[in-house]
């Protein structure tokens, strides 16, 4: 009974503090602590689960029952109670951030802005701790629909027209392409239920087994992969704490963790390996790891590079699934934590470069890890755990998937993780070689330095967990363990 009380409480929370943004607006210290507190029992109403729960699988509490086998609602499994506790945590720093960021760049539009970050917040963890595909898929269009105003949030016409690339995208291929596929679930196998070992093993053979997660790999564009990628850029136009959580974290992470769940719970890892239904897919993940990071290299713009470079590292994840291996599957599953923590790292990181400059490229951020030390340390640190090395966390996801591929015998797939990487060294560290070995441009001022707290002490804090991640990494997968067990 008490972590059914702390997942609705999980949910609500949020929604609350949502609705207190809108109705004490006026009222701005006080509106922003509310949310803190709401960030911060949001994240202990998880922790109590986790406290309560471990990593077992609890029975489901339905909300509200459809029709027969359609229901909303919640169930505690480790691969969703570790996304919850990522997000409900990162919500805690990123609110910090976007305080301080909203206020020191004069952004307008405060309360409306929170309050659609935090209803944004309850719908993941409705997401993470969905018992069965239709609760997951009602919070995940109620995601987009909530971050729409987000991206869209300047209100200039180039915001506008992100959200709208933003918001065609994710709607047209959830609708088009998922619903399509958890309609045809549903008839063939009667249940959307999450089982360990699949629920459609006997239901479906052949071609139609790949027909299918096709349909689920491509209807869940939140997971951008190419050519449903182009709304992440797009939606780069936000301000950077919504490129930060929503971006970093939440939406795309609602993405690949949904694949996950996909692939897991709906397919089988054993039904995907049988039926070869996959194998198309790893391709289709090594491409977009690729081709994503080659166009990294060439942006200038520093949200833009980073969001090319999210492009290929969630593909990484899509690739673990799609080899259908147990180690790819637990490096995918920790490559969503440890990748969230260098991401969000770096996109605060860009913000307060920002903040202070009105900088947004890289050309033009020539010695300014003199004058902003800690920023471009973090910074450099989240960038080793992006490229894969210790002792920083994302070393271990990226052994770990390596691990997968050589388990499924493909090799190829060895040397695209490896050569990916190299790319990451070369889209990453000449922003930190330019911004600490290369010194300062007459023509730019010379009386830059960090911004207020509020600002550069989150993303010092996620760096610091990049580090902590790398020897820790052992209790991760022993959380994550029981995802890979029968019933």
């Amino acid at each position: 009974m008490v972590p059914n009380i702390f997942i609705l409480l999980s949910i609500l929370i949020p929604v609350f503090a949502a609705i207190l943004n809108l109705v004490i607006r006026e009222r701005e210290n006080f509106r922003d602590f509310l949310t803190f507190i709401a960030s911060v029992l949001t994240f202990f109403c998880v922790l109590a689960i986790l406290i309560s729960v471990g990593n077992k699988t609890t029975e489901e509490i339905v909300l509200l029952s459809v029709i027969p086998g359609l229901k909303i609602s919640f169930q505690v499994e480790p691969l969703g109670l570790l996304f919850a506790l990522l997000a409900s945590g990162l919500w805690i720093l990123t609110h910090v951030y976007a305080v301080g960021y909203m206020r020191e760049n004069k952004e307008a539009k405060h309360s409306k802005f929170f309050a659609y970050f935090s209803l944004a917040i309850a719908c993941v963890m409705g997401i993470a701790f969905s018992s069965n595909m239709f609760t997951l898929f009602f919070f995940y269009e109620a995601l987009t629909l909530t971050t729409y105003p987000l991206v869209a949030h300047k209100g200039t016409d180039s915001a506008v027209k992100g959200a709208r690339t933003y918001f065609g995208i994710l709607i047209g291929t959830s609708i088009g392409l998922q619903l399509t596929a958890i309609i045809w679930t549903f008839l063939i196998s009667g249940t959307l239920d999450f089982s360990k070992g699949g629920i459609l093993n006997g239901h479906l053979e052949g071609p139609l087994v790949t027909l299918l997660l096709f349909l689920y790999v491509f209807g869940i564009g939140k997971a951008a992969l190419m050519p449903f990628h182009k709304w992440l850029p797009a939606a780069m136009v936000a301000p950077t704490p919504v490129s930060a959580l929503l971006h970093a974290v939440a939406v795309v992470k609602a993405g690949v963790f949904t694949v996950l769940k996909v692939g897991i719970y709906i397919f089988g890892l054993e039904f995907l390996q049988n039926s070869g239904a996959s194998y198309w897919l790893m391709w289709f993940a090594a491409g977009t790891i690729m081709i994503a990071s080659l166009i990294a290299i060439t942006k200038d713009n520093l949200k833009a590079r980073l969001a090319y470079s999210t492009v290929s590292q969630l593909s990484y994840i899509t690739l673990g699934v799609a080899l259908a291996t147990s180690m790819g599957v637990l490096g995918a599953g920790a490559h969503i934590v440890m990748h969230a923590m260098g991401k969000i790292t770096l996109f605060m990181c860009a913000g307060s470069i920002y903040v202070v400059t009105k900088k947004t490229n890289i050309s033009q951020m020539t010695g300014l890890g003199k004058v902003m030390p800690i920023t471009f340390g973090a910074f450099f640190i989240g960038s080793l755990s992006i490229i894969g090395l210790p002792p920083l966390g994302g070393s271990w996801s990226k052994w770990f998937l390596l691990m997968g591929a050589l388990e499924a015998d493909q090799w190829f797939m060895v040397l695209i993780l490896i050569f990916s990487s190299l790319l990451n060294i070369a889209y990453l560290l000449p922003i930190v070689a330019k911004g600490f070995f290369l010194s300062q441009e007459k023509s730019l001022p010379q009386k830059y330095s960090e911004s207020t707290a509020l600002i550069w002490l989150p993303p010092a804090i996620t760096a610091l967990c990049c580090i902590i991640l790398f020897f820790t990494v052992g209790y991760l997968l022993d959380f994550l363990a029981p995802i890979l067990l029968p019933e």
